[in-house]
Order: structure tokens, then sequence, then C-alpha cells
């Protein structure tokens, strides 16, 4: 049985991460770059697609966001597409201001919000609390921010944030499903073969076992 949770009298699915990251990596077709956040959410996409244009992020809570700015800075004319857990954007909520005054449009986040910090032992976050990663986002000045209500409007809100060259956050409110796979964790081989997917470095190719 699907549920359901109410932010602002709008009634939002709780999905899971890994069939939502699915949906995501479906969707790509020009070799958009894809910076994941530490944990669960490099995991599932890890699992999901282990794309040459994939960025796992390795042991520093909340630079997902950051180091897409700084990648959809230095390719303008690539997509870049961002994806964080809720208590990693919450310890680096300045980033949203920061991104928002930004003039790269080539950019996408999305935010898997648990409301917990589940790989540490479920801690609940402020998002548990009351707090709206949207309403956060936009008062930063990212108008363009807003939730998915359903895995299909999640699929409906990436193709237009893809097509529209505008700054976009997407929310999302996720279960509390194990991941699907762990990360290679050798941080050379991650980055040598990322930037060998944006077409900036010659590299042996990264298909680890």
């Amino acid at each position: 049985m699907t549920k359901t949770i109410t932010i602002g009298n709008v009634p939002v699915e709780v999905m899971n991460r890994f069939d939502l990251s699915k949906r995501l990596v479906a969707l790509l077709k020009n070799d958009e770059a894809v910076v994941a956040g530490i944990g669960n959410t490099n995991f599932d996409l890890w699992a999901a697609s282990r794309r040459p244009q994939n960025f796992y992020m390795l042991g520093s809570m909340g630079l997902a966001f950051p180091i897409a700015l700084g990648v959809a800075t230095a390719q303008p004319k690539r997509h870049v597409i961002a994806l964080e857990g809720d208590g990693s954007l919450l310890m680096q909520l300045g980033a949203l201001a920061t991104i928002a005054a930004h003039k790269a449009r080539n950019l996408t986040m999305i935010v898997w919000d648990n409301q917990s910090y589940q790989i540490t032992g479920s801690q609940p976050t402020a998002t548990a609390g009351g707090a709206d990663i949207v309403d956060i986002a936009r008062a930063c000045g990212l108008r363009q921010s807003l939730w998915a209500r359903s895995p299909q409007d999640f699929e409906a809100q990436v193709t237009k944030a893809l097509a529209s060259g505008e700054k976009t956050l997407i929310a999302c409110k996720t279960d509390d499903a194990p991941p699907q796979g762990q990360t290679h964790r050798d941080p050379v081989l991650i980055r040598e073969n990322f930037m060998q997917g944006l077409g900036v470095r010659s590299a042996k190719t990264f298909a680890p076992d």
C-alpha cells in the first residue's frame, strides 16, 4: 500500500530511492553528468547504472550540490544533475543560496528526503520535525523548486527540467529501504573515470566487478 505525506495540503507519495534512481537514469539521453552524494544516494545510483558520467562522492556530507555547480560552470553545454539526501543537504544549506545567485542554468538538484540519517542509525533529521526542503530552497532564491508527488510526476518533472534550461530543485519523500548495492570505493578511479566521461581526460576505463 502506498504511503503518502501531506505537505502544504498536497499529498506526496513516499517513494523508493532505487526505483527513482532507475527512472532518472532511463531519462538521460545526452551524456548528462550526475553527481551523487555520499552513502545510500550513490549506492543506489551505482546499482542503477555505472555510467562514466556518474560521480560517486565518498565521505563528504553536503558537497554534491557544490561539486555539481562546479561541473555545470565548467561545462555549460552539458546538463548536470545532483543527487543529495536530506541529511547531507542540511549540512550545507548555504549552497542553495550560492547556487541561486550563480548564473549556471544547466543544473538540476534532486533531494531524497527520508527524514533520517539512515546510514548512521536512522536518527531523525530536521525534515522529520517539519523543515520543508522546497520552502527553504525557494526562500534561498531557487524559484523552480517543487515536490515530486509520485514516481510518474518525478519523471515528468525531470523531463521538464532537462528541457527547460532553468535551475531546478526536485524533492522526493523516500522510504527507508536499504540500498541495492555499494559503490566501489576507489576515489582515484572514480575521479579519473568521471573526467574521462566528461571528455576532459584520457584514463583507463573504470569497470570493476
